[in-house]
Formats: structure tokens, sequence, C-alpha cells
């Protein structure tokens, strides 16, 4: 039985609770911890758990008698309590981004292997039927080269969303919609296409005025002469996000679509049904996951710990999404092309550098304690 500390009382705080609970027999939530120590006993009440509350994170790590926390804070909190936790022994289940800057991530990284302990990045959407059946059709080579990409991580998020304190800021956040929305999409090229070699991108603030950082921009990253086009904002109704990859064989979509050309005497595209048809039953032959999203990751992440499984994802796999986001952040500042991996040399490398390097678009004027709601949205269910 594994005993989980919960760091954090907002709404993505809920989701890991409730996840949790859908294994009693392999884990337990103790603790909840929040400096409004009335939202973590609201979250205790609500979600009917018998757990502690703490108005005080590190009082939880040191005193709630938990195994694991599960990090669910502001993201310049995140490498700081992961690092206390994993000094005094404990695993980490920790919430996008892992680290506000590659200087903490390489922390955590020697954290979590100086202490011997199990450092996920939560990355729940690597978890979902679609992402794992193209990639195993990628990896057994059923799809050719890759020739071209497009991924569509498009959000929609109101003026006010940015009023809370900590939003908005380069120092707090660590950018706009890159940082923590596209997050997510990006996790997913990582997953499917591995590291590029480089990028070129643009980024700017059209639609939030108390926001410092991007609200839109767009980034091409290179997979040697192979372009990967990643467009990303928080101003599109409606959400449309989308992965699209062009193979030799196939151009495939997620949600699920698949098409497939043959040439006419003259250059001309015909459909190759055949084609079509075999790609899609292959597809279609990879068994659903059991579980999805959260549940099967933090499923996983508490296998890990009782030694009933191999990681499914490390410190490692979060260092990468962060390199890619501050690549396109040093890209956008100076307009000129950014090349992998990004080393302690880079003015992006820590918090302070990315504060000096990047463009304030505007000033934040609000700056609220808590917003009288803490519901939120989660995106599209990719593939569904």
């Amino acid at each position: 039985m594994v005993r989980i500390g919960i760091a954090g009382a907002g709404a993505i705080a809920a989701i890991h609770v409730d996840a949790f609970k859908m294994f009693p027999e392999d884990v337990q939530v103790v603790a909840v911890a929040d400096i409004f120590i009335d939202k973590a006993k609201a979250l205790i009440d609500k979600r009917g758990r018998r757990a502690e509350a703490f108005g005080d994170i590190h009082e939880m790590i040191d005193k709630g008698g938990i195994d694991a926390v599960s990090i669910c804070l502001p993201p310049s909190d995140h490498a700081s309590v992961s690092l206390y936790a994993m000094d005094r022994g404990k695993h980490v289940l920790c919430e996008k981004p892992m680290a506000s800057s590659l200087e903490e991530c390489d922390a955590v990284i020697r954290s979590a292997e100086k202490n011997g302990v199990i450092f996920f990045p939560v990355c729940q959407n690597r978890f979902k039927t679609p992402i794992e059946r193209v990639a195993r059709l990628k990896e057994g080579g059923r799809l050719g080269k890759l020739l071209f990409g497009e991924f569509r991580s498009l959000w929609w998020r109101g003026e006010n969303y940015y009023d809370i304190w900590w939003r908005g800021t380069w120092e707090k956040e660590a950018g706009g919609c890159f940082t923590s929305h596209a997050v997510h999409y990006i996790d997913l090229m990582v997953r499917l296409l591995g590291m590029p070699d480089s990028v070129r991108a643009v980024t700017t603030n059209v639609g939030h005025h108390n926001s410092e950082c991007e609200d839109a921009g767009c980034a091409i990253f290179m997979y040697g002469s192979v372009p990967v086009v990643f467009i990303s904002s928080l101003v599109t109704s409606g959400e449309p996000q989308s992965i699209h990859l062009d193979f030799e064989k196939a151009s495939i979509d997620i949600p699920w679509s698949v098409s497939a050309s043959t040439a006419l005497p003259n250059g001309f595209p015909q459909e190759d049904e055949e084609g079509e048809r075999a790609i899609d039953e292959a597809y279609h032959g990879i068994p659903e996951l059991e579980l999805e999203g959260h549940p099967a990751q933090l499923k996983a992440f508490i296998d890990t710990i009782e030694g009933r499984s191999q990681a499914a994802v490390d410190a490692a796999d979060g260092r990468h999404t962060i390199e890619l986001i501050m690549g396109i952040y040093l890209s956008s500042a100076t307009g000129e092309k950014v090349t992998f991996p990004i080393g302690p040399d880079s003015p992006v490398y820590t918090t302070e550098g990315l504060v000096r390097t990047m463009p304030r678009f505007f000033r934040k004027t609000k700056s609220l304690d808590n917003f009288s709601t803490s519901e939120i949205t989660l995106g599209r269910n990719i593939g569904k």
C-alpha cells in the first residue's frame, strides 16, 4: 500500500485524488496540503477521503506519514518541492511542467538518481490508445519514413484566466501557451518522433493583456530535412487539437483517420484504398489500453514504486519537453535558429536567464490570490 500526499488542492489535485481512488488496494491518499488549508480540507471532504489537511507542504512531507507526493502546485514550486521530497526519500509524481528551467530539470534528475526514488512527470496523453497505436505502427515500420508533420495545440482561455497571481509571468509560470498548454503536444511529438535537431519560432500575445507571456505562436522543428510545424494558441474557440503526420506509405491523423495515395501517369493522386485498408486494420488490431489518461499514468506510478513494472516515463522525458519549449522561446526572442541539445551555456538554461531574455508583451496589473471556482476543462480527449 502506497501512502500518497497531495501537494496543492486546486482543480488538478481533485483529478489526482479521483484517479488514486480507483485503486484502493494499492494506494491511499493520507494527506493534502495547501497554503489555504481550507482548500485542503474542502478537497478531503468533497472527495470522501480520510486524510489529514496541512497548511504547509513541507510539514506534510515531513510528518504526513507518506511514501510519495503528488505535486499539483504552480510551476515555480514544482522543482523545489520535488527536491525537498526526494531528499527525504519520497517518490514524486509532478504535474506539468516538471520544472521552470533546464537547470531545475537537471537538479531533479540528479536528485532522483542520488536518492534512489521514482520521479514521474505527468504526461497523461501518452497513456491514450490512439497515441500507443500510432507509436507502434511507426516503430514497426508500417508507415515508412516521416515526410512532414503538424501538431495543433489550440486552446481558448478568457482574459481573466491570467488574473491569478502566478499566471502570465516569466518568473512564476516560465512562459505562456507553450509552457502551460502546448507542453502536452510537445511531449507527444517527442513520444512519436523523438527529439528534433533544431527549431525556428515566433511568439506573440494577441488577446491576454494581463500576461507578460505569449498566447499564440508557431514553431518549425527540423528532423534532419523533415519539417514538423507546431502551432499553439489560447485564442481558438472550440479547441480543435490534432496531430497530422505524412509518411511514405500513408498520411495519418489523430483523431484517427488514414489516407493513402498512388500516382496517376501525370503525377496527380488517386486514392490507394488497399493501402488505407491495410493500415487501418493494423491500427485497430492493436488492443485498446485498459486504462487511459491520468488513471493510467497514476497506476503506472504506483506499479513502479511497488516493483510491478518498469518506469513508463522518467525525469529525462520531462526535461525533453522543457528543452524544446526553451528552444522555442530563445528562437522567438533572437529571431535565429536554435539547435539541440541546449546546455548550461544557453541564456535560457536558468529561470533568471529566461526572465532576462524574453520580452514582456504586457504588464501584469491584476493579481488575485484565488479564484471563486476551481472548475477546469482539460481540452479534447485526444483520439476520441
